[in-house]
């Protein structure tokens, strides 16, 4: 079994996505209605984006230096606070923070809302990183009047990936709703719809609605190659994924588009045959499994967040995922 997981842990590493990821903006297909004044203003300036953003990223710095998550909840929320508490965690026990967390200080667009109420978001698109790393695609959320910004979600963008068109930050967007119309899917659907997809690969009846992605094909590559091992020790494997509910943030685009981002949350449970432990796959799942005693199952917790672009009604286009991010953040012996 301790072989087959060897094979099992070099996959797993391989599903870091950077292989496969590298930001490139590109044009689709016109707006659905908007929920705003068509004379609104930006909420925002570019200068104030800057400040949000590095005041954001100075703390994160801090926390990667100490390799702590004390206190990086004043300055990140959402899915992007369990990923990054559990890259620090895993970065105290290991000594070492993993390169995909690096967030780059410069931009290459901001998308500032015009919209009036809350909560609010700001998405930004970084430049590659140091190392060639891809851009980065950065939420940042204002939940109540008053409050601060908080870095909401992180997606690296997928090589070849093709963003919609926004309008320049002096005129702002129009933040879009779980329930917008005039879209090929409403959001809150087309993330249910993948969620499906990722569980089930081609059986899902939603397939063909979505662009095939190098999110789809590292996970399904990942899955053949564990159930190999699998198979050979008599253990079995699944995995479940689930759009969590509220989770979402959307920007309408100039296109007529939405552009999505959004957490889905998924469970992995493997289980080893004739009498054998069922131990971590990674040098990530080592780390948070810690000194747990192993048994014959093992169930690992991951967040993935992930940006898709989901076309309008009638254009003929399919929906698209431009960028993912994945992490474990708990492993348990059953």
């Amino acid at each position: 079994m301790r072989k087959h997981i060897g094979k099992m842990a070099a996959c797993i590493l391989a599903i870091g996505l950077c292989t496969s990821m590298a930001a490139c903006e590109g044009q689709v297909p016109q707006v659905s209605a908007p929920t705003s004044s068509a004379s609104a203003s930006p909420d925002l300036t570019q200068a104030q984006e800057k400040r949000i953003r590095l005041r954001i990223l100075d703390a994160l710095e801090k926390a990667n230096k100490a390799k702590d998550p004390k206190g990086i909840d004043e300055y990140v929320g959402g899915p992007q606070l369990q990923i990054r508490t559990s890259e620090l965690n895993i970065a105290k026990a290991s000594g070492d923070l993993d390169n995909k967390t690096t967030i780059p200080r410069q931009i290459t667009q901001t998308v500032i809302p015009t919209d009036s109420g809350w909560p609010r978001s700001i998405f930004t698109i970084t430049t590659t990183t140091a190392d060639q790393q891809s851009k980065r695609l950065l939420v940042m959320t204002q939940d109540v009047a008053g409050t601060n910004y908080k870095l909401w979600g992180v997606a690296r963008l997928f090589q070849g990936a093709q963003l919609p068109k926004f309008a320049v930050p002096t005129i702002g967007s129009e933040m879009g709703d779980s329930s917008d119309t005039g879209l090929v899917f409403t959001p809150e659907s087309a993330v249910s719809h993948y969620a499906d997809i990722l569980q089930n690969g081609t059986s899902s009846k939603y397939s063909s609605d979505f662009t095939s992605d190098y999110f789809q094909q590292d996970l399904s590559k990942l899955e053949q190659t564990v159930q190999q091992g699998m198979e050979a020790n008599n253990g079995t494997q699944k995995q479940t994924f689930t759009a969590v509910p509220g989770a979402i943030k959307i920007m309408r685009s100039s296109d007529g588009g939405d552009l999505v981002v959004a957490q889905i949350d998924s469970v992995w449970t493997r289980t080893a045959g004739e009498g054998r432990e069922s131990l971590p796959a990674s040098d990530d799942e080592k780390a948070l499994f810690g000194n747990t005693k192993a048994t014959s199952t093992i169930k690992v917790t991951y967040v993935n967040v992930v940006a898709m672009y989901v076309p309008p009604a009638g254009s003929g286009a399919k929906v698209s995922a431009v960028g993912a991010e994945r992490q474990a953040i708990k492993v348990e012996a059953l």
